[in-house]
């Protein structure tokens, strides 16, 4: 959904060693946006602002430069906070923010940088790793550190499985390294949904990677939401917060997505919760009920490989009073709110 000018914008850091396939991901969540505005901090050559409606190489007069490439190196937390103000401008019009790290950068101090940002429009909205099947086991030999980028990973994308003769090898490896949700991909092609909520729209049409145009060259272009599931949950009853942490902390790996709106009732009766899930990342944000709102938890869970019927068993259980809920406590929104950002219970930073 489009951005209003009341809520935060989510910055998604992107990583991914040399070769990976980060700037062919990024391109092609340029152009399948579906008319939402992409802002994209890339790391060697500067903050760009990206209407989705461009190309992806028309940098033009938005290019800001950074001056030396990694940029948990070349910037400090201020520096990239000017940037991310300019994004994060009303009159910009971004929806999302998306850094694309250096090939040698080290996510975790990337994303201290944007926890550490004092930019009150944006939020953290998760680190997302790509990796390259194809060249898996050569990267782990040249970067050993590989191990502990992907464990603090809340989604790794797991590209050019195409190339790699032992896919499902590589794939396991992977999954074996990672608490966060494992994504398979080929020429960097996910579903923006997996990261953020897009408007309504066509696709883009602009400038395409090598790989864009030699796939689309040879094959039947293939809609990006084939062999994923989605499940649409509607429920008018509250849900109990016990629960639904239960719920969340037992999620599926290949449940990769989850967005919507959370009615806790007596709990929280002023406000309903937003719900951002990628992978493990999980996020909470309270706001206010609109006036004349029904009181709904309304919620849609993207993923591949997930029993659909179980997981909305599962969310129904959620219902406060329901089988396996805790009743109305104070401690009950304890769980939710180490989730929610500047909470004296939010989880620490990575």
């Amino acid at each position: 959904m489009a951005n209003s000018r009341n809520a935060q914008i989510p910055v998604v850091v992107l990583a991914g060693f040399l070769g990976s396939g980060k700037t062919t991901l990024l391109n092609h969540l340029l152009h399948r946006s579906g008319g939402s505005r992409i802002g994209a901090v890339v790391n060697d050559f500067g903050s760009i602002e990206i209407d989705a409606m461009a190309v992806a190489g028309a940098l033009g007069d938005s290019t800001v430069s950074l001056g030396n490439g990694c940029l948990c190196c070349a910037v400090d937390a201020s520096e990239l906070d000017t940037y991310l103000a300019r994004l994060a401008a009303p009159a910009a019009g971004i929806d999302v923010i998306v850094i694309e790290a250096s090939g040698l950068a080290e996510p975790q101090e990337l994303v201290r940088m944007v926890l550490a940002s004092e930019q009150p429009e944006i939020r953290y909205g998760g680190l997302v790793e790509v990796v390259d099947a194809a060249e898996f086991d050569d990267t782990r030999a040249r970067h050993p550190e590989i191990d502990r980028h992907l464990a603090l990973a809340d989604l790794v994308v797991v590209n050019k499985l195409d190339r790699a003769p032992d896919a499902d090898r590589v794939l396991g490896l992977v999954h074996g390294l990672t608490e966060g949700a494992v994504l398979p991909a080929t020429y960097g092609r996910i579903d923006p949904e997996f990261l953020f909520d897009c408007r309504p729209g066509e696709e883009r049409v602009g400038q395409l990677s090598f790989d864009d145009l030699h796939d689309h060259g040879e094959h039947d272009p293939v809609h990006l939401h084939s062999g994923y599931e989605t499940l649409s949950f509607t429920s008018d009853a509250p849900t109990d917060p016990r629960a639904l942490m239960g719920f969340l902390d037992a999620r599926p790996e290949g449940l990769y997505r989850i967005k919507g709106y959370v009615d806790f009732g007596a709990h929280d009766p002023a406000n309903r919760y937003a719900v951002h899930a990628v992978g493990r990342f999980l996020r909470f944000l309270p706001e206010p009920w609109p006036s004349g709102a029904d009181r709904l938890t309304q919620l849609v869970l993207i993923g591949t490989g997930i029993d659909a019927d179980a997981l909305a068993k599962e969310l129904d259980a959620c219902r406060s009073g329901g089988e396996g809920t805790a009743g109305n406590d104070e401690q009950a929104m304890w769980g939710v709110l180490r989730y929610v950002p500047g909470s004296e219970d939010e989880p620490g930073t990575p």
